[in-house]
């Protein structure tokens, strides 16, 4: 019963799209393709973006997986504005990667203000280095612009910006410039532009040929990626990680939820709304596939976390390409090939792409043959 979603399935080394799916749901509550989410809706990324922010700090190393955060009973305070975790009384005091397994946002939100409240530049600049700022430059029109707010911008930038900007408030990505920084993640660090089309074929003649383009040869440090791919392991494996009810003993899964409050500016309890989304990579040891699944408005009567909403989708999916995904041998082949058979083949096409304008007698003769 939500408003509208997306899902795309992206092949980790190539980029390719292999599929994409978006769903709007119309006044009578049936559901039809009304627009592209996943290139066009650019939206808060909630907690999915403390991927990046993370990845940033320890880059920057202003910080290391095992220091120890004080989550401050769960609520902290900017300005008169509440930061909150999902779990009232907070996590007591927590390292910072189960900080990111169990998506504390008083934790993440601490980490990066302190590390960063005298110098938000290096921060910022940190991320835009990782091409977070920047179109993907997709074949498809009507491609969603990142929004960020910069400290060099002394009209839009406040106090709230930094902290904010840590648990993914205050800027906007699409679901498919999200899911090209968590494929390159999967891909040891190598971000590869989204790929719709592999090539043009005219018969069995390619016409034009589309290769794999790379963004960047490599967002951060070899280091940094094999810390982070094991967090987001444990997101799914460890029983504390949000996404513990994903787990599968048939196929390792890694990624991130995120759940986003959505027209939360209104202040009023009824309009509130969120945006469920996870984020991530299957199998996680040697991942074939990245994947994101974003969903607006669900029912929040039934569920609205990224874990209950849209992680079973991506569960669902991936055991689905898991199951149908053949295993591979190469053999050599003993065929010889036939010139003479190749010839009148050749000869029936040209023939069969000639134009007619009268319909030949085809009386008496079987159906095949005629």
């Amino acid at each position: 019963e939500a408003d509208h979603g997306t899902a795309v399935v992206m092949e980790t080394s190539t980029g390719e799209i292999k599929a994409i799916s978006n769903l709007g749901r119309t006044k009578n509550g049936k559901y039809y393709e009304k627009l592209n989410y996943a290139v066009g809706e650019s939206h808060e990324p909630g907690s999915t973006f403390k991927l990046m922010a993370l990845i940033r700090a320890l880059e920057d190393k202003k910080i290391d997986t095992s220091q120890i955060i004080d989550t401050k009973n769960g609520i902290l305070d900017f300005y008169g504005r509440k930061v909150r975790d999902a779990k009232k009384g907070g996590y007591g005091k927590i390292s910072v990667a189960k900080a990111f397994e169990v998506s504390s946002n008083t934790a993440l939100v601490q980490v990066i203000n302190e590390s960063y409240k005298d110098n938000p530049e290096k921060f910022v600049d940190g991320l835009f280095k990782m091409n977070l700022n920047q179109k993907l430059g997709l074949p498809i029109i009507g491609e969603g612009t990142p929004k960020f707010t910069h400290p060099e911008d002394k009209m839009n930038w406040d106090g709230l910006d930094l902290p904010w900007m840590a648990f993914g408030y205050g800027i906007s990505l699409t679901p498919l410039q999200i899911l090209t920084f968590y494929n390159a993640i999967a891909n040891n660090g190598l971000m590869i532009k989204p790929r719709f089309i592999k090539e043009v074929r005219q018969y069995n003649q390619t016409i034009e040929k589309f290769e794999r383009e790379v963004i960047s040869e490599s967002i951060c440090s070899d280091e940094t990626i094999s810390v982070v791919k094991n967090m987001m392991k444990n997101v799914v494996e460890k029983k504390h990680g949000t996404a513990h009810n994903i787990y599968s003993e048939d196929i390792s899964l890694a990624g991130k939820t995120g759940t986003c409050q959505k027209n939360y500016v209104a202040k009023d309890p009824d309009k509130m709304a969120y945006i469920s989304t996870f984020a991530g990579y299957f199998p996680a040891d040697n991942p074939k596939y990245s994947c994101i699944v974003v969903i607006h408005e669900p029912d929040k009567s039934v569920g609205y976390y990224g874990a209950d909403v849209s992680g079973p989708v991506f569960k669902s999916m991936a055991q689905k390409i898991h199951a149908i995904s053949p295993m591979v041998d190469e053999v050599e082949s003993d065929m010889i090939e036939d010139v003479k058979l190749d010839e009148n083949y050749q000869q029936y096409f040209a023939e069969a792409q000639k134009k007619f304008s009268t319909v030949p007698n085809v009386k008496g003769m079987s159906g095949m043959d005629a």
